[in-house]
């Protein structure tokens, strides 16, 4: 998949060596920077954070059209199918990317998913409505990450782990507050965060429900009724989308050959995963590589 050092050289036209750092950035964005990352919105393996300042924003996630405007957070977490389709001509935003390697790796590991993922398991959906008191403290931090990966200090990648962990532990304050009445019971919202955390860790090797199931402490159905109950996906669509987007980027970005794209997915052969391709993308693996050379 994208990392955010693919981010800077593809979509930001960044050189090598102005890259501040391959593991957090915040930038300000509008409408046409925002459309530059369609190009690798679906593969981006990192979790983004964007804050709508003014203007509104449209995408589709999950088939579905949400519109952003002011005071809205938008979280995206790899995974989830989204493609921006129009922004008004005054949006800005700021948006705020972190690798998903180190987010996972992170000591508050438990606190930093559940903040990604609490919106969707509450309302289905990744976009939380900022109240105007806690608009400016968010502002604020994500203002601070810029100063920061602009300067030369010495400590700046620490210093940008500790703020991206502040800017959470105030995310997850906003969210605990604006939540309120939960849609869903804290065991089912914690079983499906559970899934979402598994799920970039081990979707290339296993395939199967069971798998998921299994380190959850859970039965299959009992996890397939979660999800579905949740976003109304199932845990198939979960698995196949992860593989779509490292396939994708797989034949964008190596020379790797279908056999051997087919065997680091964990596909039985090439032919079962031509088949999976074309099942989700409407051509072969070997049309869309050359599409997009």
């Amino acid at each position: 998949m994208y990392t955010l050092r693919d981010f800077f050289l593809s979509v930001l036209g960044a050189d090598a060596t102005d890259i501040p750092s391959d593991e957090i950035c915040c930038t300000e964005t509008d409408t046409e920077m925002t459309f530059y990352t369609n190009r690798m919105q679906d593969s981006l393996a990192a979790y983004t954070y964007t804050l709508v300042e003014q203007g509104s924003l449209d995408l589709i996630y999950n088939g579905r059209t949400l519109t952003l405007e002011r005071g809205d957070l938008y979280i995206y977490s790899p995974g989830f199918q989204v493609a921006i389709v129009s922004g008004s001509q005054d949006y800005r935003g700021i948006c705020l990317m972190a690798d998903e390697g180190m987010t996972l790796q992170m000591p508050t590991i438990r606190d930093i998913i559940r903040t990604a993922y609490l919106p969707i398991a509450e309302w289905g959906q990744p976009v939380v409505r900022v109240p105007q008191d806690s608009l400016d403290r968010l502002r604020r931090r994500m203002h601070e990450v810029i100063s920061y990966q602009a300067s030369h200090h010495r400590f700046r990648a620490e210093a940008l782990r500790t703020l991206y962990t502040l800017f959470l532990l105030d995310l997850t304050d906003i969210q605990e507050r604006v939540t309120g009445t939960h849609l869903h019971g804290e065991r089912t919202a914690e079983l499906f965060i559970g899934f979402m955390r598994l799920l970039p860790q081990h979707f290339a090797e296993h395939h199967d429900i069971p798998f998921y199931a299994a380190q959850l402490c859970i039965t299959p159905t009992h996890l397939s009724r979660i999800v579905r109950q949740i976003t109304g996906r199932t845990v198939v669509d979960y698995i196949s989308q992860m593989l779509l987007m490292e396939a994708t980027w797989l034949l964008q970005t190596t020379d790797l050959s279908m056999s051997a794209i087919a065997e680091r997915l964990h596909f039985a052969d090439q032919s079962s995963f031509s088949k999976f391709f074309i099942r989700l993308k409407g051509l072969t693996p070997r049309e869309f590589r050359m599409r997009n050379i």
